[in-house]
This record gives C-alpha cells, sequence and structure tokens, in this order.
C-alpha cells in the first residue's frame, strides 16, 4: 500500500491567540510529509507508529460511539490493516510546532471516515468548521486539546485564514518572489518540544488578570494585524507589526522559548536583521523567523541551521 502523501504545515500567525480568538494564518509546508504503509514494517520506528495506531484505533472506536453524528469510521479496516503492521512513515519531526500528529489524522481520516468531506467539493464555511470539529476530536488523542487547525492544513493542502474560532476560510496568499530578500525561516532549536505541558502553563497563565488584557491589548492586537498585512502583502507594515509581536512574546512567553534564545530573539529587536516568534507552542522545536533581508539574518544567525519557508 502507497498511501497518498500529507504534508506538515507552518502556523506563521495565532499560537495560542487562536484559543482565545485572535486572527491566525496557517500554510503547508511541504519540505515534510508522512503516508500510511504496510511495507517494511520491521524498523523499529515502524513498530512503535504501529503501537501508536492501534491505540489510536481504539481511541476512534470510542469516540464514534460518543460522537455518532458527526463521523464515522470503516473501523474493522482501520484494526485489519493496523493488525498487519500498518504504520505512518514520516519525515515530520514531532514536537517541532510543524504538525506531525496532524499529517497523522489527516492521513487516517482520508483512508477510513465514511461519507468524508474531499477537498474536491466547494469548501464552504460550514463544511470547514465541521472538518476542524471531528481533527480537533481527532488529534486530541495526542495533545489533550486540539483546535484540529494542523490536520485541516494538512488534510487540504491549502493556507487557512483564521478569522475567528467560528469563522475560517481557505485564503489565497500572495505568491512567493524568489527573488526577494525578505524571508520567512525556521531556526532549529536542537531539542523538542511537547504541546501538552505549554499548553498548560498557557492555561495556568490565563487565570491572572495582567496576563489576559496583555493578550487582549498587545498579543491579539498585533496578531490580527500581521496576519491582515501578510495576506494583503503590506510588507513594511507587517514588520513593524511584527517587532511589536516578537517583544510581546519574549516579555510575556518566556516558558516556551528555550532559555538559550532569550539573548538571540532580544538581538533581532535591537538590531532590526529579525524578529523571531513562536512556531506552534514552543518550549523546543523550532522557532519561526522573519526577515527583510536573509543575508543579513544568515550572518546574524550564522551559528544555527536557518532554513527559508518562503520568500518576500
Amino acid at each position: 500500500m502507497k498511501g497518498p502523501l500529507f504534508y506538515s504545515k507552518i502556523l506563521l500567525f495565532g499560537e495560542y491567540g487562536i484559543i482565545k480568538d485572535s486572527k491566525g494564518l496557517s500554510i503547508p509546508y511541504n519540505f515534510f510529509k508522512g503516508a500510511l504503509k504496510t511495507d517494511d514494517v520491521s524498523s523499529e520506528t515502524a513498530r512503535n507508529s504501529n503501537q501508536s495506531l492501534r491505540s489510536f484505533a481504539d481511541y476512534l472506536a470510542k469516540m464514534s460511539l460518543e460522537e455518532p453524528y458527526l463521523v464515522r469510521f470503516d473501523l474493522d479496516a482501520l484494526k485489519q490493516d493496523v493488525a498487519d503492521g500498518m504504520y505512518f512513515d514520516s519525515s515530520i519531526p514531532q514536537g517541532y510546532g510543524v504538525g506531525s500528529s496532524g499529517a497523522l489524522v489527516a492521513a487516517v481520516y482520508d483512508k477510513y471516515a465514511f461519507d468524508k468531506i474531499t477537498v474536491l467539493e466547494n469548501l464552504t464555511r460550514d463544511k470547514l468548521l465541521t472538518l476542524k470539529e471531528i481533527f480537533g476530536k481527532m488529534e486530541s488523542f495526542f495533545h489533550g486539546k486540539s483546535s484540529g487547525l494542523d490536520p485541516l492544513n494538512s488534510y487540504l493542502s491549502l493556507p487557512i485564514l483564521i478569522n475567528s474560532q467560528n469563522n475560517i476560510e481557505s485564503a489565497s496568499i500572495p505568491s512567493q518572489n524568489v527573488e526577494g530578500k525578505g524571508a520567512v525561516f525556521l531556526l532549529d532549536s536542537g531539542t523538542t518540544g511537547e504541546t501538552a505541558p505549554m499548553v498548560q502553563i498557557f492555561m495556568e497563565k490565563m487565570k491572572q488578570e495582567g496576563f489576559r488584557s496583555m493578550l487582549k491589548d498587545q498579543f491579539i492586537k498585533h496578531t490580527d494585524a500581521c496576519v491582515e498585512d501578510f495576506v494583503n502583502g503590506n510588507v513594511k507594515s507587517l514588520f513593524g507589526n511584527l517587532k511589536q509581536l516578537s517583544h510581546v512574546v519574549l516579555d510575556n512567553f518566556k516558558p516556551m522559548i528555550p532559555a538559550k534564545f532569550h539573548e538571540l530573539w532580544q538581538n533581532g529587536i535591537d538590531t532590526n536583521d529579525y524578529y523571531l516568534k513562536l512556531c506552534g507552542s514552543g518550549g523546543g522545536g523550532y522557532i519561526l523567523g522573519f526577515t527583510e533581508d536573509v543575508d543579513k539574518a544568515r550572518k546574524a544567525l550564522k551559528d544555527y541551521n536557518l532554513e527559508v519557508v518562503y520568500n518576500f
């Protein structure tokens, strides 16, 4: 069996904020991908993945009983394939904020859901919200709580614009200027991060009134402005808002930023050579960067592996 490929994603804007109704923008990142397979099940990675799928299949059986009107799966086929050694063959790094579990969820839905909503349909807002809800319930198996956006992005392989929790649409973003000096890039922090503990820290902070008002008056304000600027191609305004956003994140989300990056983060704000922000929930994995001059950023970050994902 050679399953269709499902890609990783990058949430450019909206991490944490979308939990509280900020705007968000998520794009597919085709550099990493995964597919369901049943050949060559001898490796340890394949065996571990198969074990995980076994537990996931049990979870989906329970979910089908609790949510019969939302989604039904061909559980017999899924369990048979898992018994035959099926695993998720993936190059998407886990704990890096680029949607490894999202791609797996999308692959399982694509292969085993009855009456599935397909990419070929006219994707109305209702259909997108239904998919997001299904994927959120499915991905909760991995994270404890999921917005469903990662699997949605992987499944559709389209940019997703989040206007609010109940208002999402597939979006067109300005096409890349391959000759452009401006860039969005990924920095490898060298460690993995786990989503659930980071979300737990965020939820604890949300109990403080000061943090809640910072989120509303600063974090969400700058996030929304960045989304508007990016979608509309307002590069100058975008970098002004990015600088503010990078500052707010450094001041208020320190536990989510690996300690060795605090100085590097501040340095970008001071020099304007680049601005860093969280990629997903943080805690490790990738850090997302934006620069108006990729050569300057490369020089300033010469000790790190800088991977360009989008050019302005």
